[in-house]
């Protein structure tokens, strides 16, 4: 043989049993199950697991979820929090070098991941103070928006928002106002009213000035909700915006504003409780206004997140988002666990949401800052003082947003007893799911995928997110 083709021969010989051990190793990999896990009694707050589990033939009569990537449904936006401005004047009164571990544990792709933030459009209720960004004397408008400014959040929302784009310039961001300018409402308060209908061009162009204005300054807004909560106008601040009104604003007003001045941002209707989906489809049943939307949005204070998929039925070429519940200062670890997860992370993603927002990402000790008016009950999921302290929808999040990035795919899978679940499949070809024992007793099942299984048990009131 010549030195040549020994040396071929070799060659091949060296690269087959390299592929092979490769091929072995990719194997091994994905017959593992990695598991983290949170416990009700916070033993365990989102720990991986220290030994795999191992799929292989099923040898037992334990229940069984399937987990089958070949029935897909809705492509995953992403999860998050609420971007308010008391978050971000906890979090920028930070020290710089915690806050920059902070922001890099929350926004890293390779840690929490948080990949969808929602703000408001001028000030929420957990603002130190009311506020839109046109505020004048009343008596005067500004019908010009000349004296429209984004200074009162300069330096709070805006200047952390550019921190976060550092580490994360694919996040997608939903804006929302609580309340328009006083002078164009029928009461001049930040609480209740109504839009005077001869502001609503006006004010369609207020909402064109502020996606305009946070692009310049790097901050591009994936959508916007017309209003947080339209049917809630006791709020501070707050409106009341009936479906009919919205969808004169959207037609009339919003939609022609953003196509003529070339803004690709999306319309999203409602932003308000599952115990009126009528609202979004009296809006979605308009074939003049259709076209406009791009979907609905919910919070669950009232209601049950199936009426996600009663506006999805009706309306299957439109997108779902659930954009807002909160856990509250008198709740219990456990109970908040169990029930946001099977009813926000679980519930409303079974029912065709393309996303999953607990509500404000960070307060102080005091549950500050609010509004004089606005919510004082509401926990962040991190309470920010000499130390920072992770609360339970830190844990509600982290549960979907470190394994469940962007374009992730639902895919089907099926209750198993107590056992409640969501599966997907991620851009890079893992299986996620994620799990929630609603029992009282420990629970012991199997999890098949392409005809293999493994035995889990999961314990009373626990939440695990599975990978593989």
């Amino acid at each position: 043989m010549s030195l040549f083709k020994y040396s071929l021969l070799a060659a091949l010989c060296f690269l087959t049993l390299n592929c092979s051990k490769k091929v072995n190793k990719n194997r091994q990999t994905a017959s593992q199950i990695t598991v983290w896990l949170t416990k009700s009694d916070q033993t365990a707050l989102l720990q991986k697991q220290n030994t795999p589990l191992v799929f292989g033939p099923e040898t037992n009569s334990f229940p069984t979820i399937k987990v089958d990537e070949t029935t897909r449904f809705q492509t995953m936006d992403g999860f998050g929090y609420t971007l308010t401005g008391g978050s971000a004047d906890v979090i920028n009164r930070m020290k710089s070098a915690d806050k920059a571990a902070l922001l890099q544990e929350l926004f890293s792709p390779n840690q929490m991941a948080i990949s969808y933030l929602r703000i408001s459009i001028g000030a929420s209720d957990l603002h130190a103070t009311s506020f839109t960004y046109d505020d004048v004397p009343k008596g005067e408008t500004d019908t010009a928006l000349k004296y429209f400014s984004l200074d009162k959040d300069r330096k709070g929302v805006i200047a952390l928002l550019k921190e976060i784009l550092t580490i994360n310039p694919k996040i997608k961001i939903l804006a929302t106002p609580w309340s328009p300018p006083l002078w164009m409402k029928d009461t001049f308060s930040f609480i209740g009213g109504s839009l005077q209908p001869q502001y609503y061009g006006v004010y369609a162009q207020y909402f064109v000035k502020y996606i305009q204005q946070m692009r310049t300054e790097g901050i591009d807004i994936e959508a916007i909700t017309p209003q947080n909560e339209p049917l809630h106008p006791g709020n501070n601040p707050s409106l009341l915006m009936l479906a009919t009104q919205q969808a004169d604003f959207i037609k009339n007003h919003l939609a022609p504003a953003f196509q003529k001045a070339n803004i690709k941002t999306k319309i999203i209707v409602y932003d308000h409780n599952c115990d009126r989906p009528d609202y979004p489809l009296a809006i979605l049943n308009d074939p003049s206004v259709k076209p406009y939307v791009w979907g609905s949005a919910f919070h669950l204070y009232a209601g049950d997140a199936s009426a996600l998929s009663k506006v999805h039925e009706a309306h299957p070429d439109k997108h779902l988002y659930f954009t807002e519940q909160y856990t509250g200062i008198d709740g219990q670890f456990g109970g908040d666990l169990h029930w946001h997860i099977q009813n926000v992370v679980i519930g409303t993603i079974r029912n065709w949401s393309r996303t999953a927002f607990e509500w404000n990402l960070a307060n102080d000790p005091k549950f500050e800052p609010h509004t004089e008016g606005g919510c004082t009950t509401c926990k962040g999921a991190l309470t920010i003082g000499e130390k920072v302290e992770r609360n339970v929808a830190y844990y509600i999040i982290g549960h979907a947003s470190r394994f469940v990035p962007p374009n992730s795919v639902r895919i089907s899978s099926n209750f198993v007893g107590q056992v409640q679940n969501v599966a997907f499949k991620t851009p890079a070809g893992k299986i996620v799911l994620i799990a929630e024992n609603n029992s009282a007793k420990d629970e012991t099942f199997n999890i098949r995928y392409n005809g293999k299984s493994a035995l889990v048990t999961l314990p009373s009131g626990s939440v695990a997110t599975y990978v593989w």
